[in-house]
């Protein structure tokens, strides 16, 4: 688990026979939930934990736990597609109904029964429907933990069974102090932290995936050189969907944020083109294009024709300074 979240883990687990029989973990990408949830987790099946619920590390159930083989434990995530190769859309009602079946059991240690789901939003209506009656009439001594980044598009139904708990970004010194110790260089670790707007994990992730660091750069040099056959160019792949229009979202919110306070949060390291970019920008279109990104956000991991979204986007973008 990562140190920002020791003292949250402490609290949660001061009592752990008092714990809810439900938990949504929320708060942005790259801050360590799902670390957490597991830790949580695995201090709870221990069976020589100590008082503060941590594992021992070295018993039979932190064993199962490690090897992934827990008997009363379950990571709930979307399937990866046998013929694509690549992770489903959304977690199916399938396999909420394995998980029903599974809190039906008596647990293997006649302790905790545990499992996580991540990303809760991820959940289609069927399956978030066909949690209800576990979150309604929760078994003894179970827990469900669902970790979210957009807990707002999870249905009012769910979030209002389970005790919500946000999880903040850890405090920038912090965070710059666990990036350095993880071997990023301290020349880059500010730009890369501002970028992943303040999750270290996310940074991290920035800068050990060459390829989409290179994609990034060509992102935002075509975005700040208004250039527009460089960005339909970007937007003929579709490898990068998600991460576009992580960019372009926080490109826009560094403009707008410019236009209306004279400051930049994510790329520092460009104020100069935001400056210049900001003097010639509509500022109701840029609203208009954020509103969009907002919307479109909730159908990124659907099937759809990713090129043809990504480049209305960049569309938007130019008649921004037209």
């Amino acid at each position: 688990m990562h140190p920002w979240n020791q003292a949250l883990r402490q609290r949660l687990m001061r009592t752990p026979e008092h714990l809810p029989h439900a938990i949504l973990l929320s708060g942005p990408p790259g801050i360590g939930k799902q670390a957490l949830a597991l830790d949580m987790a695995q201090g709870l099946l221990c069976t020589a934990s100590d008082a503060q619920g941590v594992a021992c590390g070295h018993c039979q159930g932190c064993h199962w736990f490690t090897q992934t083989t827990h008997p009363d434990f379950r990571l709930i995530e979307p399937e990866v597609d046998e013929e694509t190769g690549k992770q489903r859309p959304e977690i199916r009602i399938e396999q909420v109904r394995d998980l029903v079946d599974f809190f039906a059991l008596t647990a293997h240690q006649r302790g905790w029964r545990i499992a996580v789901i991540a990303p809760a939003e991820r959940l289609n209506m069927a399956a978030a429907n066909g949690l209800l009656k576990t979150l309604e009439e929760p078994p003894p001594r179970s827990l469900l933990i669902l970790i979210s980044h957009h807990p707002r598009r999870l249905p009012a139904t769910v979030r209002s069974r389970c005790q919500q708990v946000a999880v903040s970004i850890p405090s920038r010194s912090e965070a710059l102090d666990w990036l350095v110790a993880h071997a990023v260089p301290i020349a880059q670790v500010a730009a890369l932290l501002d970028e992943a707007g303040g999750a270290p994990l996310a940074a991290l992730a920035l800068y050990g995936d060459t390829a989409r660091s290179e994609r990034r750069s060509r992102c935002l040099v075509a975005l700040a050189g208004l250039r527009p056959e460089a960005l339909l160019d970007l937007a003929a792949g579709k490898d990068f969907l998600v991460e576009t229009h992580g960019w372009l979202r926080r490109w826009l919110h560094d403009l707008i944020s410019q236009i209306l306070t004279g400051q930049c949060h994510f790329f520092s390291s460009q104020r100069a083109d935001l400056e210049r970019l900001a003097a010639r920008a509509d500022l109701a279109r840029l609203l208009a294009l954020q509103a969009r990104l907002d919307s479109d956000a909730r159908i990124l991991t659907h099937p759809l024709n990713a090129p043809l979204l990504m480049e209305g986007w960049f569309i938007d973008y130019v008649d921004c300074f037209s």
